[in-house]
Parts: C-alpha cells; sequence; structure tokens
C-alpha cells in the first residue's frame, strides 16, 4: 500500500481506531473505506457484525489483504467495562452509536435521550482521561427548527438563504414544545455535543463533530418485516412500500425539504477528519450535499420512476398517498421545515465538497435494495396472516 499524506503534504502514520457503532450503516461502510485504502487498524465494537460480516471472514484457503487490522469487540457501550480498554488502546475514538429512528422518538423517548445522551457518556469521559482523540457523530436535527419557519408562509424571506440555511458556528438551536417529543433526540445530541464542546475548552479533549445530513446508500437503515421491526427513516420507508408495491406514503403532503448525500461521498469526508486532525480539531462539520435539495413529494416521485427502472415494474397508477404526522407517527410528533448544509467550514478546513447527484445515488440505493430484498419480500408477502 502506497504512503499516504494529509492535506499539508505530511506522511499520515498508521493509527488504531476504536470505531463504536462500527456494525451499522456508516460504520460498515467507514470500515471498508479504512481497511481496503489505509492502513490504519480498527477495532470495531458493536452489538451486532451482520453488516461487517464480508470484512471479518478469514479462512486458510481465503486470505483478505487486510487481515489482522480489524478485530470485532461485541459489546454494549452502557454497561461493560471493556470499552475503556480499547479506548486505551486506540489513537482515536469514533463513536456512531446511537438510536436515530424518527418513529422511536416520541414512541420511546426515554430510551433515546439514555442511548444518544447518557450512554455517550462514559465514552466522552474514558477520551477527556487518556488523552485520546474523539470523532462524535452528532445530527442535523440539532439546528431543530429554522428561523424562517416562524414566518408567515407567504413571507419573501422565507427565500432568503440567512432564513433557513444551517451554519455550525451561527445558526441556533430552535426545537419544539416539551409535550413534542419527538425533539429529545436533537435534545439529546445537542446536549452530547455541548459536553465534548466543553471537554474541549476546560480539560483539552481534542474532538470533531460531524452532523450528518441523510446519508443514503446500500446497507442504510432496514426494510421492516426483512432486517428490522417498525417505522425506519423516509427513504427507507418509501423503498419499503415499493418493495411492496404500495403506494408512497406523505406526511403531512410531504412539504418538508430535505439534502441527501451519497454515503461513499460523505465517507471521504470522515476519512480526511481522521487523517487531517489538526485541521479537523476543535470544528464541528456539516456533512451534507445542499445541491440535492428536494421536497419529500419530489423524492417520492423520484424514488417511484428509478424503482420502475431498476425492476422494470410498472408503475402504480396512483403512487403516493397523504398521511398525516399523527397517523404516521403517532402523538407527540414535529418536525422541521427545512434541512440545507452550510458547507464554508468543512471547504474551508478540509477543501471536502460533494460529488454524487441525488438520482445517481438513489439508483444505486435501490438497485442494492431490489437485488438484496425482492426476494425475500415475495417470501413474507406470500405467508398466510393470522386471523
Amino acid at each position: 500500500m502506497a504512503s499516504r499524506v494529509d492535506l499539508d503534504g505530511k506522511p499520515i502514520a498508521a493509527m488504531t481506531i476504536c470505531m463504536i457503532g462500527a456494525g451499522g450503516f456508516i460504520g460498515s461502510h467507514l470500515c471498508e473505506k479504512l481497511l481496503f485504502e489505509t492502513p490504519h487498524i480498527v477495532l470495531a465494537v458493536d452489538v451486532y457484525n451482520d453488516k461487517i460480516a464480508h470484512l471479518l471472514e478469514s479462512s486458510e484457503n481465503k486470505k483478505q489483504p487486510w487481515d489482522g487490522r480489524i478485530q470485532f469487540h461485541r459489546l454494549n457501550i452502557k454497561n461493560d467495562s471493556r470499552l475503556e480498554g480499547l479506548i486505551k488502546m486506540s489513537d482515536l475514538v469514533i463513536n456512531l452509536a446511537a438510536i436515530c429512528t424518527p418513529a422511536d422518538y416520541n414512541t420511546r423517548p426515554l430510551d433515546t435521550i439514555y442511548s444518544n445522551f447518557i450512554d455517550a457518556l462514559p465514552v466522552v469521559k474514558y477520551c477527556t482521561e487518556n488523552k485520546k482523540r474523539l470523532i462524535h457523530f452528532s445530527t442535523c436535527e440539532v439546528y431543530g427548527k429554522t428561523i424562517g419557519s416562524f414566518l408567515p408562509k407567504d413571507h419573501p424571506l422565507r427565500q432568503d438563504p440567512a432564513f433557513f440555511v444551517l451554519k455550525e458556528d451561527e445558526s441556533p438551536c430552535i426545537f419544539g414544545s416539551i409535550d413534542k417529543q419527538r425533539w429529545s433526540y436533537a435534545c439529546a445530541k445537542q446536549l452530547i455535543e455541548r459536553l465534548v464542546y466543553a471537554e474541549g475548552a476546560e480539560n483539552g479533549l481534542e474532538f470533531s463533530i460531524v452532523r450528518p445530513y441523510n446519508w443514503i446508500g446500500p446497507r442504510m437503515d432496514f426494510i421492516p418485516g426483512i432486517d428490522g421491526e417498525g417505522v425506519p427513516r423516509v427513504l427507507a420507508c418509501f423503498s419499503d412500500n415499493l418493495l411492496r408495491g404500495e403506494p408512497l406514503k406523505l406526511v403531512d403532503g410531504g412539504e418538508s425539504q430535505r439534502t441527501f448525500i451519497y454515503i461513499k461521498d460523505a465517507i471521504e469526508a470522515v476519512l480526511l477528519m481522521i487523517e487531517n486532525p489538526k485541521r479537523a480539531n476543535g470544528h464541528i462539520f456539516n456533512v451534507g450535499n445542499p445541491n440535492n435539495e428536494v421536497t419529500v413529494r419530489q423524492l417520492a416521485e423520484m424514488m417511484a420512476k428509478i424503482y420502475g427502472k431498476v425492476s422494470g415494474e410498472k408503475m402504480l397508477d396512483v403512487p403516493t398517498i397523504d398521511v398525516t404526522a399523527q397517523e404516521f407517527y403517532g402523538e407527540g410528533y414535529d418536525d422541521s421545515d427545512k434541512r440545507i448544509p452550510d458547507m464554508t467550514i468543512i471547504n474551508k478546513q478540509l477543501g471536502w465538497n460533494p460529488k454524487t447527484s441525488l438520482w445517481d445515488l438513489l439508483e444505486s440505493t435501490l438497485t442494492y435494495q431490489h437485488k438484496t430484498y425482492s426476494q425475500a419480500m415475495k417470501t413474507v408477502m406470500a405467508k398466510p396472516t393470522a386471523n
């Protein structure tokens, strides 16, 4: 493997990385990137390893180039004393662990708060005490609602980027009332961000915080009844509807606006943070693609067209139906109108910009999902239902 240099032309030394949540969607892609393209060692920590099983397989007859550079440690970070030992062995800790399914935020608010704040406390504590660098994964939801959302719908300032583009070092974090328990996730994530930032200010913790904006690609989320239960995030919900031949459900008309970024583009940004600590330390980074902005209704229409292309199946005569947030998510749900990232800081510090168009990332994801799930879905649909 060729020697690597950072953005300032300096050699990059091989490091040991403790990745908490390595078995998830983001973790699996980050593990691949590190093992395929760098000399770094990964201590993969998670409860499950299905999505990285292909990286852990090795035998006498099938040696892999990365053999010896990944170790899987099956543990739950909230009650396992081995965690501190793994952090002590590492040069860098990446914390991806979280409950991050919107349907859980108002139906399981206690689990959401504990998972995203309480369970993350030991990670921050051990990193600070042992002088280990931390890359903490947060969420774009910490911004909450935009300033523009409080203006009348026809107000011209709603179209002014100053009222809706989200900046890491300027935008306020505006949440709904306490009875809207949907904000339990965003509040917990914001509070752990504030703790990480305070540890940096008071105790010298070296850190970077990542705020993802809808990272999309193969192995994302889950399909209910196949590899998970409950209500997944919007793109996986739409995928589930398409695989089942059902209309796509638009919550409150699908008027909310979102941006989507291909997982491989986003992982490039994370690798730059890993290998350029002097440029990344002390910063919060939006990682999204403002060029891929659509309403949820536009997303549904685009996905229906792409799925018809990759599957060869005829589109439904009525491809979408409207449902209320209360019907879909239950009591206590609320949402933000837009989540559009400002890219100034990550572009200045790391020279990074996303590349993949929305059409291309959706085509890649839906091709994978159709290939992976279509047969399993037919089996599920064929099972008799209980009376």
